[in-house]
């Protein structure tokens, strides 16, 4: 059993309901009682600024599946709700989940990177993964608080809980 950390991402088609789908979506992958996320954020999008604001958040889950297998299943779930692969990068999407951490594991392929390439400069990832784990310590060895200390929140507002 490893625990893994999954970003979310929504900005299109009810972005919060949109996370809230791929919320229950993940109880599927988790074993069970392991399941938690973070408050939702309303963030800036990254890359073309001529989109609608983001929803984001963390969720954090034991599971038993392989790193590929849980990418597989990610998309799955991504594809279920709407999303194509385009080509363009950081564009608007109807949902977007990312394996984040995956224990302490580091892997680099065609395929899959963890922990994820560009989770250290994020705000809208650092918050609410800190939400879940303010004492977390990245597999490079590299505190989740002293990463804070550097990333503003650039204007991300925290949602109210529904």
């Amino acid at each position: 059993m490893t625990r893994v950390f999954v970003a979310l991402g929504a900005n299109l088609n009810d972005p919060a309901a949109q996370l809230r789908a791929a919320q229950l979506a993940l109880t599927k992958l988790a074993a069970p009682g392991s399941l938690r996320h973070s408050p939702l954020y309303r963030s800036r999008p990254m890359g073309p600024a001529d989109q609608p604001a983001y929803v984001n958040g963390v969720s954090s889950f034991d599971t038993l599946l392989s790193p590929h297998a849980l990418l597989d299943a990610l998309q799955a779930i991504e594809l279920a709700h709407g999303r194509v692969r385009k080509d363009e990068r950081w564009g608007p999407r109807p949902l977007d989940l990312d394996i984040l951490l995956y224990g302490e594991l580091q892997i680099r392929d065609e395929r899959l990177t963890i922990p994820h390439y560009g989770m250290k400069q994020r705000e809208f990832v650092l918050y609410p993964l800190a939400d879940l784990a303010p004492e977390l310590v990245l597999p490079c060895g590299t505190p989740l608080a002293r990463l804070l200390q550097d990333c503003p929140p650039n204007g991300m507002i925290r949602l109210p809980a529904q």
